[in-house]
């Protein structure tokens, strides 16, 4: 099979191992296909090459329901590690915490929204009031006000356009930040960063997923301030302005 490279000189420990485990977690029968690891180094890991063909409405919908089953093949708990890995990760170039919790909301309160936070309010890319409205909305979150009853779904955790590659009848999945979490989250990433025929990504997956709460579309901009707190710290901008002006609606 003909590989790809992607290599990082420096790469801290765990950075590519981490990665394999995820993509070897989100190999799911009958779900999203994942790109195949060939071999993972210090520095490097090798997968498979994916040939991409424009993306179409027949696909979208085909990556919807598959990504359905990836979810519900399940995680022992939220934010636990891929299995084969145990330690932390990471999101892009920026760490990502992996510490079980059987809650969701206390769970993502304190590793996805309120640990970015802390950090973006440091390098300056939240203002003291911007923090506070997170800061609120956190103990909010971490009370379980948003919870429900859907058991923690396996997710890929870095689910922007990017990592979505059109290919065959259906997406092949690159590049996951593997974690168990709230299938929302994934959804929430899609619809942020965009991706074509989104509608018929979003009805396929509703139409064959049990585990959706009936509003979740109201709580995509909830799920929505992980990533964006994760680009306010890695990217700064205005990426810290628009988590506030979402969280000042929850």
């Amino acid at each position: 099979m003909t590989g790809f490279v992607k290599r990082r000189t420096g790469a801290p420990p765990g950075f590519f191992d981490v990665e394999a485990a995820g993509l070897r977690w989100l190999q799911v029968p009958g779900g999203v296909p994942v790109v195949p690891v060939l071999s993972v180094a210090a520095d490097a890991i090798t997968v498979g090459h994916v040939t991409e063909v424009p993306p179409t409405a027949l696909a979208a919908a085909r990556f919807g329901a598959e990504l359905v089953l990836t979810h519900d093949a399940g995680a022992p708990a939220f934010g636990c590690p891929p299995v084969g890995w145990a330690g932390d990760g990471y999101i892009g170039d920026a760490p990502l915490s992996l510490r079980p919790e059987q809650h969701w909301g206390v769970f993502y309160a304190a590793q996805r929204v309120l640990a970015y936070a802390l950090v973006a309010r440091r390098l300056g890319s939240l203002t003291a009031s911007g923090f506070a409205v997170i800061e609120a909305l956190t103990e909010r979150i971490g009370a379980g006000d948003f919870d429900d009853p859907a058991p923690a779904a396996r997710l890929h955790g870095d689910l922007w356009t990017g990592n979505v590659l059109f290919s065959g009848e259906s997406a092949t999945l690159i590049d996951p930040a593997a974690h168990g979490g709230h299938r929302i989250t994934d959804l929430a990433m899609l619809a942020l960063f965009g991706l074509p025929h989104l509608d018929e990504v979003f009805a396929a997956y509703e139409a064959s997923s049990v585990h959706l709460p009936a509003q979740w579309r109201e709580l995509i901009g909830l799920h929505q301030l992980f990533p964006l707190l994760v680009h306010a710290v890695l990217f700064g901008g205005s990426y810290g302005d628009r988590a506030v002006q979402i969280a000042r609606g929850y």
